[in-house]
């Protein structure tokens, strides 16, 4: 085995069937198929299009990374995949493939958390992540505010939604405006031409007996349709783009101002924003003019990087090898719950031998 470990990550939690292929922190190969377009008729993900879509898109995304990184799937030192959390079905059709993958190959399996895999991702842009880095992780299903020590044992949950997520709110608004599927970065586009203070729209949870870094987008999203609902019923014409602005400066400010709190609250000067919310430019610019005037490093993704990859799963899957983490079993099953707090999916101690000889021989 080379010094730095080759892994391939396979990514299906949702609607993109991703496949990465790193070695150490260096990404070799980055492919997706998307799903997208099947869904955007239905106005969001169809969990049942999504699965067909995974099993139709799996081996062709599987051998147009092995094409790109140049390697032979026999090359590999391991194969990581998201065992969840995520759409159980969607999930179950990566877990498959990866465990017949690793079985046919005779490699050692490791099934990754998808939260944990979207903190580590940005070691491939970055490099090592700092120990420990506070994440703020925000996307179609996640909102969350994470503590992480060693990514592969050591993430530690500090807030979370207790609603609706980042970017479902930004769907669900860009279906009220008419503006289509996905809603985050047609927003974004909008929201570019719109006033950001032209609209005073709530703040979810930012008062002083509220939860320090939890979320809300509830209220929100349902303050902006009455108010969209208002104009039309007056007669009058609704400001597209002032709506997205407005809209758009009440999820980030809330967002930002949690994750700078929970950054000085905690002792922590390393700050990593991942999910696909993180590519919302907004976002990152509040996010780093907040960062800078709180003495915090802000550690942002490239946009393609923080949407889901099998490259995030790669990363998280070699770090697993390098700090010589037991592979999971051939038992491994898709949890869509799967918490947080269990980066990987290890295996009984029988089978971890069985996955040492396989990586080894």
């Amino acid at each position: 085995m080379a010094d730095e470990p080759l892994v391939l990550g396979i990514e299906t939690s949702c609607d993109e069937t991703g496949v990465g292929i790193v070695r150490g922190t260096t990404l070799l190969a980055d492919a997706i198929a998307s799903s997208v377009d099947e869904h955007a008729r239905f106005g969001g993900v169809v969990p049942e299009v999504a699965s067909r879509a995974h099993l139709e898109a799996m081996v062709p995304t599987i051998d147009r990374a092995l094409k790109e990184a140049g390697i032979t799937a026999r090359d590999l030192d391991g194969i990581a995949v998201t065992a969840g959390p995520g759409l159980a079905g969607a999930l179950l059709v990566g877990v498959s493939a990866a465990k017949a993958y690793a079985y046919a190959l005779g490699k050692p399996l490791y099934g990754v958390n998808h939260l944990a895999s979207h903190i580590c991702v940005d070691q491939l842009e970055h490099g090592p992540l700092p120990e420990p880095t506070m994440a703020l992780l925000v996307s179609g299903g996640h909102s969350s505010l994470l503590l992480s020590g060693d990514i592969t044992s050591d993430v530690r949950p500090m807030g979370a939604t207790i609603d609706d997520a980042a970017g479902e709110a930004f769907d669900k608004i860009a279906r009220v405006l008419n503006l289509g599927f996905p809603g985050g970065p047609v927003i974004d586009r909008y929201a570019r031409e719109g006033d950001p203070n032209s609209i005073a729209f709530p703040r979810g949870l930012t008062g002083p007996r509220d939860p320090a870094y939890d979320f809300s987008f509830s209220g929100l999203k349902t303050a902006v349709a009455r108010w969209i609902e208002a104009k039309r019923a007056a007669g009058e014409e609704v400001p597209v783009r002032d709506v997205a602005a407005s809209f758009q400066e009440a999820v980030v400010d809330v967002l930002t101002r949690k994750a700078v709190r929970a950054c000085k609250d905690q002792g922590v000067d390393h700050l990593m924003i991942g999910g696909g919310v993180a590519a919302n430019s907004r976002l990152r610019a509040l996010a780093q003019e907040r960062c800078e005037a709180a003495g915090i490093r802000l550690r942002v993704p490239r946009p393609k990087l923080c949407t889901d990859n099998g490259a995030m799963v790669a990363a998280l899957g070699a770090e697993m090898v390098a700090r010589n983490r037991p592979a999971s079993g051939w038992d491994l099953s898709a949890d869509s719950s799967l918490p947080v707090t269990d980066p990987h999916v290890p295996a009984h101690d029988h089978v971890h031998e069985v996955a040492k000889e396989n990586l080894y021989s």
